[in-house]
């Protein structure tokens, strides 16, 4: 597929590729799922037990900077090249990625999003994924045979402006160089529903809007047509002419807004804040803490 390689693939099309045994080192499938506490659900024990046949499990947990006191923040390139060479992916193979979230997506775009930041745009999205792989009557199965490893380079080079940091979005509350979109639900946003991580209020960051993630799927867990997708962006007064930047609780649901901007055809690629609201709280001043509720910690 080259760098033709569609963004979203169908649960049809991967099964497919399943029965005429394309997967393999052209072709490699990764199980993105991680859950938060309250969900209690636990992705690498549920990947045990079932998974897409052939697919290897990415844990957004280890493929991170974890010197950093916030969540699954980006790795080097190094790390992140040794990690996805280890599941058997080189810079040929296609990779596609899914989770088995009850949204039909939760993580996996961020694992899109990281693959395509550090120089592989070869991979996909599956569609509604685990939930719609079933839903569909496609294999399943339990058993992992660990693929032979290959050589990954990663490189960040030219696409360091994907990737904003707290300084930055410091800097963009007066500047005003990118939209800043959050996608959590919108009563966090607001202030008036709890953040799932101890410590932490709700709210917002000063001038950002809010299109909750789960907006972008439709009832069945698959993402919007381009034409709705477009529709939203309006609704939610957010440009797609101009520079957009997602966040969310943690960067991994703000890559959602990332793959939806990329559907519609935006010009400029959107970037992620990695740190999010948990690194915004943590470090901004009380006045730069948008909310509704009564008072900060």
């Amino acid at each position: 597929m080259g760098m033709q390689t569609r963004a979203l693939v169908s649960a049809k099309w991967l099964a497919n590729m399943l029965k005429r045994n394309l997967v393999g080192p052209r072709l490699r499938i990764l199980d993105t799922s991680w859950y938060l506490p309250s969900m209690k659900r636990d992705g690498k024990k549920e990947f045990a037990q079932t998974h897409i046949p052939g697919a290897s499990f990415f844990d957004i947990d280890e493929c991170a900077d974890r010197t950093s006191k916030f969540d699954h923040m980006l790795p080097s390139e190094e790390l992140f090249a040794d990690y996805v060479g280890d599941l058997g992916i080189g810079n040929d193979s296609h990779v596609v990625v899914y989770d088995a979230s009850d949204f039909g997506a939760f993580t996996c775009s961020r694992v899109w999003w990281m693959f395509r930041l550090f120089g592989h745009p070869q991979v996909s999205v599956l569609n509604g994924g685990f939930r719609n792989w079933v839903k569909e009557g496609h294999p399943v199965e339990g058993t992992y045979t660990r693929p032979e490893p290959a050589r990954f380079t990663a490189s960040t080079k030219h696409r360091s402006s994907w990737v904003k940091s707290f300084e930055d979005i410091t800097k963009n509350i007066t500047a005003q160089e990118f939209q800043v979109v959050d996608v959590r639900p919108y009563a966090r946003f607001r202030g008036k529903e709890p953040e799932p991580r101890e410590g932490v209020q709700p709210g917002h960051i000063p001038g950002s809007r809010c299109m909750p993630f789960f907006s972008f799927v439709d009832n069945d867990g698959m993402m919007l047509s381009t034409e709705e997708l477009k529709k939203f962006f309006e609704k939610s007064k957010v440009d797609l002419n101009k520079p957009i930047c997602g966040s969310c609780g943690s960067g991994v649901t703000a890559c959602h807004l990332v793959l939806a901007a990329h559907l519609c055809g935006a010009p400029e690629e959107a970037s992620v804040y990695d740190g999010s609201w948990y690194e915004w709280f943590t470090k901004a001043p009380p006045e730069h803490v948008v909310s509704e509720a009564e008072s900060r910690l």
